[in-house]
């Protein structure tokens, strides 16, 4: 007899949902600051943005460091998701327009279930594997596009798919990394401490970012502050407290929306839309990820029908992550 499915978390639901509609918005808010801001200046700002209003948060909500035993996620999520990736993520924009970014960095989610998989002891099945060469030559259609005069009109839209690939890359990474943290610390004290962690890693960059704040534009510096604030402070731990409450892997695929959000913000606020290629390449590359996750749907109930009285291992929650 098949175990009962687990009742749905609306809160973790409505937290995700916050994330998505933040997290597209940032591919939009970055494609118009990275025309003022280099890349690792722009970083740095969001970073610095974030920082100050996460730890502000947390003397607020009185909450202090996190436990010894959450600091290496904490590390691994706040060096690759918080640093590197924002700084890849902002070059690539400038390279390519912001629905071809998010469709190329939402491969993402099936490299979260490979290394969730491989290291979170999730599974791996040979469909994972199969949508993982899907996506991938998926992201290589994109690149294709972009070569031949894509929607970047200047740089090196090549270079911008590969360096958007970077920034799935370490956004998987990161959390791979951040999931055991959330064991033993809260979704604040995770993402804050996380963010506080990329922000150091990103201040070799400190010298442009002060340089290009007394030129640029004020919309420019607003735009800054707003992917601070709204889409890494909030976004962050309302992903933290989602992903808290479910799996790795399952958290990746709800990504899955975030490309169609981003490609309508984009056309409507940046008057870009990718091209016939790059879109059908981005359909490709969610078609990989849509593969891997019905592998993994797979491997659970071959886990329930083993042990239909005990709850699934990527679903249990965190209990110490629970908000305090």
């Amino acid at each position: 007899m098949a175990a009962a499915r687990p009742p749905v978390d609306r809160r973790a639901v409505a937290a995700a949902a916050i994330t998505l509609v933040l997290w597209a918005s940032a591919f939009v808010a970055i494609r118009s600051a990275g025309r003022e801001f280099s890349p690792g200046a722009l970083a740095l700002g969001r970073l610095l943005a974030g920082s100050v209003t996460l730890l502000l948060l947390c003397l607020v909500r009185r909450e202090g460091l996190p436990p010894r035993g959450a600091w290496p996620g904490i590390a691994v999520s706040g060096l690759l998701w918080f640093g590197v990736y924002n700084v890849a993520l902002n070059w690539g924009e400038q390279e390519v327009d912001a629905g071809t970014a998010a469709l190329v960095v939402n491969v993402g989610p099936v490299l979260i279930a490979l290394l969730g998989g491989w290291l979170l002891k999730e599974g791996l099945p040979p469909r994972l594997l199969v949508g993982i060469a899907v996506s991938f030559a998926g992201a290589a259609v994109v690149g294709a596009s972009q070569s031949d005069g894509g929607a970047a009109a200047a740089g090196s839209p090549v270079l911008g798919v590969l360096l958007c690939l970077l920034a799935a890359v370490t956004y998987a990474g990161g959390v791979v990394g951040q999931k055991p943290a959330l064991r033993h610390a809260s979704p604040l004290q995770v993402t804050a401490y996380g963010c506080a962690v990329g922000t150091v890693a990103c201040t070799p960059f400190a010298g442009q970012l002060a340089d290009e704040l007394a030129r640029v534009p004020l919309s420019a510096t607003l735009n800054m502050v707003y992917l601070g604030v709204f889409p890494t402070a909030v976004a962050f731990t309302t992903w933290a407290y989602a992903l808290a409450r479910t799996s790795a892997g399952k958290m990746g695929a709800t990504t899955y929306v975030v490309p169609a959000l981003v490609v309508l913000m984009s056309w409507a606020l940046l008057g870009e839309v990718p091209g016939l290629l790059a879109l059908a390449g981005g359909v490709l590359c969610l078609t990989g990820v849509a593969v891997s996750r019905g592998s993994l749907g797979a491997l659970r109930e071959r886990f329930a029908r083993r042990s239909p009285a005990a709850p699934l291992p990527d679903e249990r929650t965190a209990g110490s992550a629970a908000p305090r």
